[in-house]
C-alpha cells in the first residue's frame, strides 16, 4: 500500500519524529542530534589544529586553513559521507579526515588530524556532546529543586498520611515528603555536575596511546586541546580505560532514578482513590473523558525506565582489549546518545509535572481521618507536624547551603 502523504515525510529516526516528544527536552535533543555530533567532530579537529600550531607542531597558516575548512564544509554532504564511512570502516573519522584534507591546500594537509587517531576524535567529541547536553539537564534540575523547595516551605506543616509498601502508615507532612525528594535529587545533581566538570576529558593518545606523533610535545598538545575545548585534561590517554564514560553513565542513572522516584510519587498521589495532588495541566483519555492523567509524570517514569539498561551496557563494555577495543567501544556511541536524551526527557517531564502542581489538603485530612478510624488514635499530633517540619528545615538548609 502506498503511504499517505501525512506519514511519508516523517523522518526515519522516531527519536526526532513521531515519538520525539517522548524524549521531552528540545535542548537536549538538539545537543545530541546528528548535526550536534557532526559539529563536535569538526570542533575537535579545529581545536587540534589550533593546539598543534600553538606549540609549533604545524604552521599557523596551515592550522588556519583547517579552521576555515571546518567552518565551510557543507554539513549535509559531510554528514552523508561520514555516515557511509562509519558503516564501512567502523568509525566516521577516516571519512572526516579525508574530507578535510581535500578541502585545504596541499601544504596545509599536515595540520589535519596531527598526532591523533580516530578514537581520539570520537571520544573527545563524545565528551563535548555530554558536556553540552548536560547543561540544559542540570538547569532543569535546578528549576525542579526550586519548585520542590517552594512546595516544602508552603506545606512545611501540612499533615499527610505516610505510606509504606503502598499502605497507610503513620502521619508525616507533605512538606517533609517534598524535602526528602529535594535532598536526594540535589545530591544526584551535584554528583553529575562533578562528573561534568572534572571527568569529561579530552582524549589524545595517537595510535597506541603514547602520542609518539607529537614529536616529544604530547603533553603540551593535550593541554592545548583541553584549553581549546573547555574539557578536562587527562594524565594519560584512556582508550581502553573507560572509567570516565562509566562514571558519566552511572551518575546519569542515579539522577534519573531520583527524578523518577519523585515522578512516581506524583503518579501514585494522583490516583483517583487518593487524589491528593494533580498536575497543573493533566492529560486526557481517548475513551474515558473523565480522566485527568498525570501525563508528564508518566513520561518521566517512561524515560527513566530505559536508562538502567543503557547504564548496564556501558558498564559491561568497560573491559576493553589492550590498546584499542573491538566492538565494545563502538557500542558506546549510540548508548551514550540515547542515555543523555532519556535523562533530558526525565528531567524535562518531571519539571513540567511539578509546575502548577495542585495540592488537595482536604483530601490529605480525609485520609488522616480514615487512618485514625483504623488505628483508634489521633489523626495526627503536634509532634507529628513538628517532626515533619524539622525535616523540611534540615533539607532546605542543606540544599540552599551548597
Amino acid at each position: 500500500m502506498k503511504p499517505s502523504s501525512s506519514t511519508s515525510d516523517l523522518p526515519g529516526d522516531l527519536r526526532d519524529g513521531l515519538f520525539g516528544g517522548v524524549y521531552g527536552s528540545p535542548a537536549v535533543n538538539a545537543a545530541t542530534s546528528d548535526r550536534a555530533w557532526l559539529t563536535a567532530l569538526l570542533d575537535v579537529e579545529r581545536a587540534l589544529a589550533l593546539a598543534a600550531a600553538r606549540i609549533g607542531l604545524v604552521p599557523a597558516d596551515a592550522a588556519a586553513a583547517v579552521v576555515e575548512a571546518c567552518e565551510t564544509l557543507d554539513p549535509d554532504h559531510l554528514a552523508t559521507r561520514l555516515a557511509a564511512g562509519a558503516a564501512d570502516q567502523a568509525t566516521p573519522v577516516i571519512a572526516l579526515v579525508s574530507a578535510l584534507r581535500e578541502a585545504v591546500p596541499d601544504g596545509a594537509r599536515k595540520a589535519v588530524h596531527p598526532a591523533a587517531t580516530s578514537q581520539d576524535v570520537v571520544d573527545t567529541a563524545a565528551m563535548l556532546i555530554a558536556h553540552r547536553a548536560l547543561g540544559p539537564v542540570l538547569a532543569d534540575v535546578v528549576d525542579l529543586n526550586g519548585l520542590l523547595a517552594a512546595l516544602a516551605r508552603e506545606h512545611r506543616e501540612t499533615p499527610q498520611v505516610g505510606r509504606t509498601l503502598l499502605q497507610q502508615g503513620s502521619p508525616t507532612t507533605f512538606g517533609a515528603v517534598c524535602a526528602t525528594r529535594l535532598v536526594g535529587i540535589d545530591e544526584a545533581r551535584e554528583g553529575l555536575a562533578e562528573v561534568r566538570s572534572r571527568r569529561l576529558a579530552v582524549q589524545l593518545g595517537g595510535p597506541v596511546g603514547t602520542l609518539a606523533g607529537a614529536q616529544g610535545r604530547g603533553p603540551a598538545l593535550v593541554t592545548g586541546l583541553a584549553d581549546e575545548l573547555g574539557l578536562a585534561e587527562p594524565v594519560t590517554s584512556w582508550h581502553t580505560t573507560r572509567g570516565r564514560v562509566a562514571q558519566l553513565a552511572a551518575a546519569a542513572g542515579v539522577l534519573a532514578g531520583e527524578l523518577a522516584g519523585l515522578a512516581q510519587d506524583v503518579v501514585l498521589l494522583s490516583a483517583g482513590e487518593v487524589a491528593e495532588v494533580a498536575e497543573g495541566t493533566p492529560g486526557g483519555s481517548s475513551a474515558m473523558p473523565h480522566k485527568r492523567n498525570p501525563a508528564q509524570a508518566v513520561l518521566a517514569v517512561a524515560c527513566a525506565h530505559r536508562i538502567p539498561g543503557l547504564v548496564a551496557t556501558v558498564l559491561a563494555g568497560m573491559p576493553q582489549e589492550l590498546q584499542r577495543a573491538a566492538g565494545r567501544w563502538q557500542a558506546e556511541w549510540g548508548t551514550l546518545t540515547d542515555l543523555l536524551r532519556l535523562l533530558g526527557g526525565t528531567a524535562h517531564h518531571t519539571v513540567h509535572a511539578l509546575t502548577g502542581l495542585q495540592v488537595d489538603t482536604a483530601a490529605m485530612l480525609r485520609h488522616l481521618a480514615q487512618l485514625a478510624d483504623v488505628t483508634g488514635t489521633a489523626a495526627f499530633t503536634e509532634a507529628d507536624i513538628q517532626a515533619g517540619a524539622a525535616v523540611v528545615d534540615r533539607a532546605l538548609a542543606a540544599v540552599e547551603g551548597r
